[in-house]
């Protein structure tokens, strides 16, 4: 890390923790790149499908319990 950088991080580290967060949340996302609007659109799309799937009843969803016990027995643990 070059000393500007471990200026800048120091720094930041003397933030409140919301404040890092914030931050870092920011950071991350701009190794993304920019947004793809037609991935965000589609993901949009699907959850809008799958909510109206539950609330009409026509996919109930499972129960937590059913669900962890599943991956319980899939993963071994």
């Amino acid at each position: 890390m070059t000393g500007p950088t471990q200026h800048l991080l120091d720094q930041a580290l003397k933030l409140p923790p919301e404040e890092r967060a914030a931050l870092a949340s920011e950071l991350i996302a701009s190794l993304d790149g920019a947004a793809d609007q037609d991935v965000d659109a589609a993901w949009a799309e699907e959850a809008e499908r799958r909510a109206r799937k539950m609330l009409s009843g026509e996919d109930p969803g499972h129960a937590w319990e059913d669900v962890c016990a599943r991956l319980m027995a899939e993963f071994g643990r």
